[in-house]
């Protein structure tokens, strides 16, 4: 009986000590920084539904992006993502694995690895990138002032 009483008592404390571990290990976010994260992942869903208007609710409006080695403003973006994009079966599914969200009073700097899953013209393809975002808050809304995008695969 003593010996049952040893391991569940060694079993138990194995769940505690790991439980702790692992809540310790979890960044709990500041509602800021939920908010800044949360901006990104709109972003890219105005992106991914084609949605120019939600697009640019996101974006201040003298927004610069670096992608592939060239600097766009919104109507770059809008003219590359949406308009030239008239695929019928257009799909795109975004992960993120935000990897340093830091917030200032109206200002906040995001680092995540972004991957999507892209259907257009029959075709799907999987695509990775590492980017780094700096947003301003106006009128208590982060939006996105400068996205630098550098791209690690596609397939």
């Amino acid at each position: 009986m003593k010996k049952r009483q040893t391991i569940f008592v060694f079993i138990a404390l194995l769940n505690i000590f790991s439980l702790t571990t692992f809540l310790q290990a979890q960044k709990l976010l500041k509602k800021d920084q939920q908010e800044v994260q949360e901006a990104v992942v709109q972003l890219f869903e105005a992106l991914s539904k084609r949605d120019s208007v939600n697009l640019k609710a996101y974006c201040t409006t003298d927004i610069s992006l670096y992608e592939y080695g060239q600097v766009w403003n919104i109507d770059t973006l809008i003219n590359k993502a949406i308009t030239m994009n008239t695929a019928a079966d257009f799909k795109r599914t975004n992960t993120f694995e935000f990897i340093s969200t830091e917030t200032d009073k109206n200002t906040a700097w995001v680092t995540y690895r972004l991957s999507s899953a892209v259907t257009k013209d029959g075709k799907q393809i999987a695509i990775q990138w590492l980017e780094t975002v700096f947003l301003n808050k106006q009128k208590k809304q982060w939006k996105v002032k400068h996205l630098h995008s550098t791209l690690i695969k596609r397939n």
